[in-house]
C-alpha cells in the first residue's frame, strides 16, 4: 500500500532532518501527491517520527488537531533544529535527501 512506503521513507529521515511533503511524494514508486502524503502522515502508525515532515516552505505543519500546540516545534528544536521567529527552519541545512546519503556511504 501506498502509505506504507510513505511511513518506511519517513522512518529513515534522521534526527535533525526534515523532508517536505511534495520530497516525500517525489521519491514513492506510488502516483502520490503531496496531499496524499498529508493524509498517510494523518494516519501514521505510533512511533513514526512524524515531526520530521514539514512543509515546502520549511514551516511547521501540524500533524493532527489533537496534538499540543508546538510539540512539532519542540520535537524538532530538540532534536537540534532551528527554527526562526515565523516558525521556519532552513530546508538548505536541514532537508534530508536520501540519494545523497546513499551516495555518501558508496
Amino acid at each position: 500500500m501506498a502509505f506504507e512506503e510513505v511511513w518506511s521513507l519517513v522512518r529513515k529521515i534522521p534526527r535533525g532532518k526534515v523532508m517536505n511533503y511534495g520530497q516525500i511524494a517525489a521519491r514513492l514508486n506510488h502516483p502520490l501527491s503531496a496531499r496524499a502524503v498529508g493524509w498517510a502522515m494523518q494516519q501514521c502508525p505510533d512511533g513514526l517520527p512524524w515531526h520530521r515532515v514539514v512543509n515546502a516552505s520549511g514551516g511547521i505543519s501540524t500533524h493532527d488537531m489533537t496534538d499540543p500546540p508546538g510539540l512539532q516545534r519542540s520535537l524538532l528544536e530538540t532534536e537540534g533544529v532551528r527554527i526562526n521567529e515565523s516558525g521556519k527552519m532552513s530546508m538548505e541545512r536541514y532537508r534530508y535527501d536520501p540519494r545523497a546519503a546513499r551516495a555518501k556511504k558508496k
